[in-house]
């Protein structure tokens, strides 16, 4: 019975469904689809607060908490450094439909200190379960040692993000 119920936790904290969908030296586009048990609302609701599920490891001051997305044209999803005033911005809103979808521009973390630049479509659709959102992550550039290279890195990492939002969305209440 205990490994029945290690193999299920298991399978339900594997990743999101994950795709390098293509890659160059010049750039690439990764995909991230998760399903869940919420409605669209709530899945959207549960992606615009980014600082309570993006991991604290993907920042730069090392605490989730300090992170905002503002879901308006032209709000951002920042990162502000307590200590000393600072922050960061890691991506600009450009187009919001509430509840359906989201696309902002920016590079994310290490691509910040390379020529490049990206496109990040964010889409919830309803399903017979609840909810499906699709992340599509284009970067283009010159990427110190090729965008090839950093596309399945990049692809991880969105990978666990998606996996953290699906746990904080299911936990939270459902309407």
């Amino acid at each position: 019975m205990k490994a029945w119920v290690a193999l299920a936790s298991l399978m339900a904290a594997s990743a999101a469904p994950a795709e390098v969908v293509s890659a160059s030296s010049n750039g690439f586009e990764v995909r991230q689809t998760v399903s869940l048990v919420v409605k669209p609302e709530v899945a959207f609701a549960a992606f615009s607060n980014v600082s309570g599920w993006w991991d604290a490891e993907h920042t730069y001051s090392g605490d989730s908490s300090n992170l905002s997305l503002d879901l308006r044209p032209g709000g951002c999803f920042c990162e502000r450094f307590p200590e000393g005033g600072g922050g960061v911005e890691h991506m600009r809103v450009v187009y919001v439909e509430p509840g359906k979808r989201v696309v902002l521009t920016g590079a994310l973390g290490p691509l910040l200190y390379e020529a490049t630049t990206g496109v990040m479509d964010v889409q919830v659709k309803s399903t017979a379960a609840g909810s499906q959102l699709t992340l599509n992550y284009r970067a283009a550039g010159f990427a110190n040692g090729g965008a090839d290279k950093l596309a399945p890195l990049v692809d991880g990492v969105l990978a666990g993000q998606m996996k953290r939002l699906r746990a904080f969305a299911t936990a939270r209440p459902r309407t």
